[in-house]
């Protein structure tokens, strides 16, 4: 019999699979090695015991990649992707199912792409998966996107230098202005803006934040999610956000000059805007807004600071 957690999107790890993945799995390769010796186990399981496996290693995602004969599973560890293993097209069929099923992600569509998420209850911590299902040569490409609260940290754990922590503690106490962070897809963008947020979120402070989608859930804080579909978009719900009366806005990223023309005009009427936007460089920040359609002399007197930011790897303890 199904259990009725297992069909609306909620998966709880077993107390003794936990324990189990706690106790064996330090590298990447004892990750490998228990998945090898899962292989026969239910797809129930096995997708259990990868999903608590890169959670374990503190990996921001889990992609199995379908090749000619078979599929190649690879987890991102501090920013790098590294392969685990190979697994038979009949078990990474039956995987991608299972995540679909969990995803809500229509189970008869593989011409097209589909995104979905679902949640897992690890050692009594609630964690979101982020799916996405994308048609290849050779199958539907799967990537799971990790988000874990437990990576939320502070802004002093982030790794910043002393005098940049100074700069970047003297920016937020502002009132008013953006800050703007830049950098590559998975660099940690939205894990800063959170260490932001969590030093900034108190009683005497009203934040909204508007996300796609939301990526973590952090109390005292009006998060809301955009929706395409049904026309709400960054520029729509950030112009609705301003007639909230925030002190503190968050947009997940600056996509369009619509989007970017209310961001700095709310940086420049009285509130602290946060947001991500793609460029190289810092210094590409205005280019970028320029690129958008947004002119030179709105920009400059609304940006506090604009940082590129890159992850780079730890040094392992052992």
């Amino acid at each position: 019999m199904i259990e009725l957690k297992k069909i609306t999107g909620e998966v709880q790890i077993p107390a003794e699979v936990a324990k189990d993945i706690e106790k064996n799995i330090e590298t990447s390769k004892d990750f490998s090695e228990k998945i090898k010796n899962s292989l026969n186990k239910k797809i129930t399981e096995l997708l259990e015991i990868i999903l608590a496996g890169a959670v374990k290693l503190k990996s921001s995602d889990i992609h199995f990649e379908p090749e000619e004969e078979q599929t190649k599973l690879r987890i991102r560890l501090d920013g790098i992707l590294q392969d685990v293993l190979f697994l038979e097209p009949k078990i990474f069929k039956a995987l991608s199912s299972r995540i679909k099923l969990l995803a809500k992600l229509k189970l008869n569509v593989s011409d097209r792409p589909q995104d979905g998420r679902f949640s897992i209850l690890f050692k009594e911590t609630a964690i979101e998966i982020r799916a996405s299902s994308l048609p290849s040569e050779y199958g539907e490409a799967i990537v799971m996107r990790i988000l874990d609260p437990q990576n939320l940290i502070n802004i002093e754990s982030l790794g910043l230098r002393k005098d940049m922590i100074e700069v970047f503690n003297k920016e937020i106490n502002k009132p008013n202005g953006m800050i703007i962070v830049t950098g590559p897809t998975g660099s940690g963008k939205t894990t800063t803006l959170y260490a932001v947020l969590k030093k900034l979120n108190n009683p005497e402070v009203k934040i909204i934040t508007i996300e796609d989608p939301i990526e973590y859930h952090l109390e005292g804080l009006n998060q809301t999610q955009v929706d395409p579909k049904k026309g709400y978009d960054f520029a729509s719900g950030l112009r609705s956000i301003m007639r909230q009366d925030p002190d503190v806005i968050l947009v997940g990223e600056i996509r369009d000059l619509e989007t970017a023309q209310i961001a700095l005009q709310a940086a420049l009427t009285g509130h602290l805007v946060l947001a991500t936007l793609h460029t190289n460089d810092a210094a590409g920040t205005i280019a970028r807004l320029q690129a958008l359609g947004e002119q030179a002399e709105n920009t400059s007197p609304a940006i506090n600071i604009a940082i590129a930011q890159r992850l780079i790897s730890k040094v392992c303890d052992k």
